[in-house]
């Protein structure tokens, strides 16, 4: 036998215990060894690569856009020493106009030196040509402009030559005959298409009598730091007020202190001011912050969102690096298997058992400091092209340069070499075990060890992770979904320590299908697949891991759209659904279509409420016209109380009665998200029952046209959908076509059939399905790696073997055969494997699950099907190199090399 690796000249063959071979000698044994396959080493630190890369990926990415972000909010609020706002986001009513008052009476005492009320609601703008600028996630705003003369920061009113300030529109509302006259973005502008002077469309999405109005761009403005998608149209301060305020309130307040006030100082006093005629400070009504603090907390928001997107990203490179391991154990047990004389040997002459620990660990830490290098190199790669995708105008992310620190390549470098030590340390203790006296033997295997006892191991863990996951299936909640991924997680682990027992018999059944067909050929390769059970479990594992995620993935995404179906079914009677894509609808167009569109029977506008119970702010629905709710989407009352929605009172729906105590017959206290309103009592006069739909719309509760007024200010009132049915013998198409027509002016309103709108739900469903499953495709890839590489090293081990069959008559193409029928049932062992697994874990995880929405679990057997037919495919593909390098075997040399 020709040894995989050659012994430094010089080297005594006299075994000796008191003096073993230097540590100089062991560290040249182990760099020849890894300088004579280079092949092995490339395959081994792509898989190290693959996982490090996404990591560096992750980190890079991470880092370029939230340094982006930071660059942009460093450049927020400039100017401002203090700003009063809404204590809760959700409040969008903003700060009432007396605030101003009484801090402009009390300047000098507070110490105040200008005060600049803001103006801001949600908005779109049509582009030259038709159609609304798209903003991606990024805000599309309207607010009011403020000249250098006004503006706490000059830079923010800075307009580029050929631009003016817009003056205020004549009369209350606008006029079709006489554009409002606004600035925009200069983002916005170009995507839009738009010039100084060019007319166009805009939409302020809330207010009862928001509708579209013709603009005049008089001025483009430069903002510092605005985002690739961010989009921002400005009137005249007056103009502002009309149209974006119900003339009681302002969006926020921005204050600049006098000299000798620090933003500190203002900010503390303007806190405690209690304003006459009322009974508690600024400070606990709003919330009140310095610029600084304004920038820090917008900053804080977003890193806490990047920093979820990273552990995600993350999450999917340990993934894959879990998956490496196998790989990286398996090519280290048969490098070792391959090695066994020469470790033999080595021990004979002297060398210790923790040399050879040492020896195999070190070419471990070589391949992972290699991978660990290589991995940043394509982390900023990835990290480059999830820029380039994520940060268009279609999205809304900042545009930025590329952020490369020293954090993405010390975490590269770090796990590369620590995963691949750990994943080479079993097999560097099995090397260290081998006994001189195999030196003299011919044997080149592992010596399949005996896997009783790790079969009975696995045979307890699984019962007792079945049991669990059982158990946490009785239940429902994040309790139940804690349980059933214990379970999961110990039948991952009995599985690891199974799988190879389990492979023989798995295997020997798919070879009635997949080898017996080709009689001794398919034979052969059925026994070369279980010769030893262990690599054919560690090969397959990669991928029955990959594998399995997938099929959880599908199975949650399978079980989503089938509720939604479902609830939409039982819950909507509606024949069309206005929705819009960019926020809410406008209350006008449910009275537009009602008023001008024949062949409909009822047109009902979910009117979107947000109040306050106590501290608590909870949201609910107005129906309107709130006497056909029931009509559009059904709903089941509890005892003999009506259904129908009082003026000024609620229903209410069970699940929300129970947990908030509300009962028939209690007087609820709400508050106004406008605080210049006084609490608004609102009386529950029925209780009705959860269905799906309702949980699917987070139908809590509905007040009535009333309290709706009384709680919602006008300029805040939108809807979230408006449902209409068609009058019988209508024409559904017909009246879809026609409220198309009235709704294009809205530029953001989409109208579909109830078909149509539960086939936009599921693609959305399955899009982000597809997104999770072409992340998990780096485990599957480095599975398929793992399979050439098991393949690869098999055929070197058998070189021997193979050299036989061909001088004994195997033709070339049937060595191939034998070598694509041994990859197949790997790859479908470990496919149906994790297929299974992924299927009954999804299974009992949207069990867990269920509450009202998911109420039964949905299996995707088709997609179940292709996967493992696909599997069968990969398992041919990754057979093809090993399959000719097997058939290019020399049979008197193999024969030779004896």
């Amino acid at each position: 036998m020709t040894s995989t690796s050659t012994l430094p000249s010089g080297t005594s063959g006299k075994p000796s215990s008191k003096r073993p071979l230097a540590s100089s000698t062991m560290r040249k044994v182990s760099l020849r060894n890894i300088g004579a396959h280079k092949l092995r080493l490339f395959l081994t630190v792509l898989s190290v690569v693959l996982g490090t890369a996404f990591v560096a990926g992750a980190l890079v990415f991470t880092g370029t856009v939230k340094d982006s972000f930071n660059g942009i909010f460093d450049k927020t609020a400039i100017g401002v020493d203090t700003q009063i706002s809404s204590a809760d986001s959700s409040d969008q009513a903003g700060v009432p106009n007396t605030v101003v008052t009484a801090l402009t009476e009390n300047k000098t005492q507070l110490g105040i030196n200008r005060i600049v009320p803001q103006y801001s609601q949600p908005a779109v703008i049509a582009k030259k040509g038709g159609g609304r600028i798209q903003s991606g996630g990024a805000p599309s705003l309207a607010g009011a402009y403020l000249g250098p003369d006004q503006a706490l920061n000059p830079a923010d009113a800075k307009l580029f030559p050929g631009g003016a300030a817009p003056q205020p529109m004549a009369g209350d509302t606008p006029s079709p005959s006489a554009p409002v006259e606004a600035v925009i973005n200069k983002s916005a502008a170009e995507r839009g298409d738009l010039s100084v002077g060019d007319t166009t469309q805009a939409l302020v999405e809330r207010g009862a009598n928001s509708r579209p109005f013709a603009v005049k761009i008089v001025g483009i403005t430069d903002l510092p730091g605005a985002t690739s998608g961010f989009t921002l149209i400005q009137f005249n301060t007056a103009t502002a007020q009309k149209l974006l305020s119900d003339g009681n309130s302002v969006g926020s307040v921005e204050l600049s202190a006098a000299p000798g006030v620090t933003p500190q100082q203002l900010r503390d006093r303007v806190s405690n001011f209690q304003p006459a005629g009322t009974q508690k400070n600024l400070g606990d009504q709003f919330k009140v912050q310095t610029g600084q603090e304004v920038r820090d907390d917008a900053k804080k928001q977003v890193n806490s969102f990047l920093n979820i997107f990273n552990y995600i990203l993350q999450a999917f490179g340990a993934i894959g690096l879990i998956v490496g391991i196998f790989l990286i154990y398996n090519t280290f047990s048969m490098i070792v298997a391959q090695r066994i004389r020469e470790l033999a040997l080595l021990r004979a002459i002297g060398t210790s058992r923790a040399q050879i620990v040492r020896s195999v660990l070190l070419e471990a830490s070589i391949v992972g400091l290699v991978g660990g290098l290589i991995g940043p190199a394509a982390g900023i790669g990835i990290g480059a092209a999830l820029k380039t995708l994520l940060s268009s105008g279609s999205t809304g992310l900042p545009e930025g340069p590329l952020v490369i620190g020293p954090t993405p390549v010390i975490a590269s470098l770090a796990v590369g070499i620590i995963v691949t030590v750990i994943s080479a340390l079993a097999p560097a203790l099995r090397a260290s075990s081998i006994p001189p006296v195999e030196a003299m033997r011919e044997s080149m295997t592992d010596g399949a060890q005996s896997i009783k006892r790790r079969t009975i191991i696995g045979a307890v863990l699984g019962v007792a992770g079945l049991a669990i996951v059982i158990a946490g299936t009785t239940q429902t909640g994040n309790g139940a979904m804690a349980v059933v991924g214990l379970g999961a997680l110990l039948v991952i682990i009995a599985i690891v320590f199974g799988a190879p027992a389990l492979s023989r018999p798995a295997v020997k059944l798919l070879s009635f299908v997949f080898a017996k067909p080709f009689g001794k050929i398919g034979q052969l390769a059925q026994t070369n697949a279980v010769r030893n059970p262990r690599r054919t479990a560690a090969t397959a594992f990669a991928l029955t891991l990959g594998l399995m995620l997938v099929a959880v993935i599908g199975t949650f995404g399978s079980s989503f759209k089938g509720a939604i179906n479902s609830s939409v079914d039982q819950g909507m009677n509606a024949d069309l659904v206005i929705s819009s894509s960019q926020g809410g609808v406008p209350p006008a167009v449910a009275n537009d279509i009602t008023s001008t569109i024949n062949g409909i029977d009822k047109a009902v506008g979910m009117g979107m409420v947000t109040a306050k119970v106590g501290d608590d702010t909870v949201h609910g629905y107005a129906p309107r016209p709130a006497a056909d709710a029931e009509a559009v989407s059904p709903y089941t009352m509890e005892g003999n109380a009506s259904s129908t929605i009082p003026d000024d009172g609620m229903l209410v729906s069970a699940n929300t009665a129970k947990s908030k105590g509300w009962k028939v017959g209690d007087t609820i206290s709400m508050t106004s998200v406008d605080t210049s309103r006084g609490p608004v009592p609102v009386k529950v006069t029925g209780i009705y029952k959860d269905t799906p739909f309702t949980k699917l719309i987070s139908l809590d509760w509905m007040v009535g046209p009333q309290a709706y007024e009384q709680l919602m200010p006008t300029s805040l009132q939108q809807d979230a959908v408006v449902l209409l049915k068609v009058k019988p013998g209508t024409s559904v198409a017909t009246v879809q076509n026609s409220v198309e027509d009235l709704a294009k002016p809205y530029l953001a309103i989409k109208v579909q059939t109830k078909s149509e709108f539960k086939g936009e739900a599921a693609q959305q469903i399955d899009t982000m399905m597809t997104v999770l499953s072409g992340m998990l495709g780096l485990a599957l890839l480095i599975a398929v790696i793992g399979i050439v590489n098991t393949l690869a090293l098999s055929v070197i081990e058998r070189k021997r073997e193979i050299g036989m069959l061909r001088a004994l008559g195997m033709s070339r193409g049937q060595v191939q055969r034998t070598i694509y029928i041994e990859s197949v049932l790997i790859a479908l062992f470990g496919a149906i494997l994790g297929t299974l697994m992924g299927g009954v874990f999804g299974w009992a995880m949207m069990h867990a699950l269920r509450n009202g929405v998911v109420t039964e679990p949905v299996i995707p057997w088709g997609r179940f099907v292709v996967t493992i037919i696909a599997a069968a495919v990969v398992g041919v593909l990754a057979a093809a190199w090993p399959a000719v390098r097997a058939a290019r075997t020399k049979p008197l040399e193999a024969i030779a090399d004896m």
